[in-house]
């Protein structure tokens, strides 16, 4: 077992008392959720070498990956909880200074789990208190008291409920507010990043506060213009996959890994599971590099247009304030 997770390296943490998070995870956001299918694809990604699984309340899939580790540790697969790095998240009607700490005991709970290694901020926007709705109402936007769940985020870490803490899809702005009221920084910004959204001034930012970033949308992710994938359709990325003898998604991964970032894909298929395993044995050459970094940026996901329907108005929360497009 032990030589299957031997190729993953790790991230020590530098903010909180988290094992350190291996270099690749597993997200398990999908629509809709089909919890059968959650767990065998858990099972058959910890079998292939993954021991970093990617969650969230608003995805639903807490207790099917829960119930997914548990049978792992049952079968033998793990040799305990423990072996295994979980990141879960709180959602925008629960980031109210009162209701973090249920939100996260509910995700425990669902999880079946004393604590999660990594407890994100999933957005920098506060909704009004209610049930998951998806997309939300621009009227439900309230304003967002990011040093009051900040400091309910700290509590839970200090009850041993989250190993360490963290926000995602912040920017430099949204960071600049939290980081002068924080006694605990938070360890991870986990955002959209691949090579046609690189991030360059917020991964700058976040390596000098020492905020390790993670990348969702790895490969281009959710296709929500509805026109193609930029990453996967890359010609560059295709001419250095050519010439790696890998593929496409590889070469993509590998890139991020290079930049000292952690990918979360997104994949059900054990195939494909197996092959973005495969990045941590070869390199890019400073040729890829300087060609990746040409690539044009094209970000995907706004809240404007992700989050929210497009009917409606923002009453009492300001749009710019929730905006993750750095500057």
């Amino acid at each position: 077992m032990a030589s299957r997770t031997a190729a993953v390296p790790e991230v020590a943490l530098r903010s909180g008392d988290a094992r350190p998070m291996p270099a690749i995870g597993m997200g398990t956001a999908q629509s809709p959720v089909v919890p059968d299918t959650t767990v065998k694809a858990v099972l058959e990604a910890v079998e292939v070498g993954y021991r970093h699984f990617d969650t969230a309340s608003m995805y639903a899939t807490e207790r099917p990956l829960g119930e997914a580790l548990a049978e792992a540790v049952r079968r033998g697969l793990l040799a305990s909880r423990e072996e295994v790095f979980v990141t879960s998240k709180l959602w925008c009607t629960q980031c109210h200074p009162h209701l973090v700490l249920p939100s996260l005991q509910e995700s425990l709970q669902n999880l079946q789990m004393e604590y999660v290694d990594l407890y994100l901020i999933h957005w920098p926007i506060s909704l009004k208190p209610g049930p998951v709705v998806f997309p939300v109402k621009r009227e439900d936007a309230v304003p967002f008291d990011l040093e009051g769940v900040w400091r309910a985020m700290e509590e839970c870490h200090r009850l041993g409920l989250a190993k360490a803490i963290g926000v995602s899809n912040f920017t430099t702005r949204h960071l600049d507010k939290l980081l002068p009221a924080a006694t605990v920084p938070p360890a991870v910004n986990q955002v959209e990043m691949n090579p046609v959204w690189q991030q360059r001034k917020l991964r700058e930012y976040c390596a000098e506060k020492g905020i390790h970033v993670a990348a969702y949308s790895p490969l281009g992710g959710q296709n929500w213009s509805g026109d193609g994938n930029a990453v996967l359709d890359s010609e560059v990325l295709a001419e250095i996959a050519k010439a790696r003898g890998k593929s496409v998604a590889q070469v993509a991964l590998r890139w991020i890994y290079e930049q000292g970032v952690t990918p979360i894909v997104k994949s059900f298929s054990k195939e494909r599971l197996k092959e973005n395993l495969g990045i941590f044995d070869w390199g890019l050459t400073d040729d890829d590099l300087r060609k990746i970094g040409q690539i044009p940026q094209k970000k995907i996901v706004k809240a404007e247009t992700v989050l929210f329907s497009a009917e409606g108005e923002f009453t009492s929360a300001d749009l710019a304030d929730m905006e993750i497009v750095e500057d």
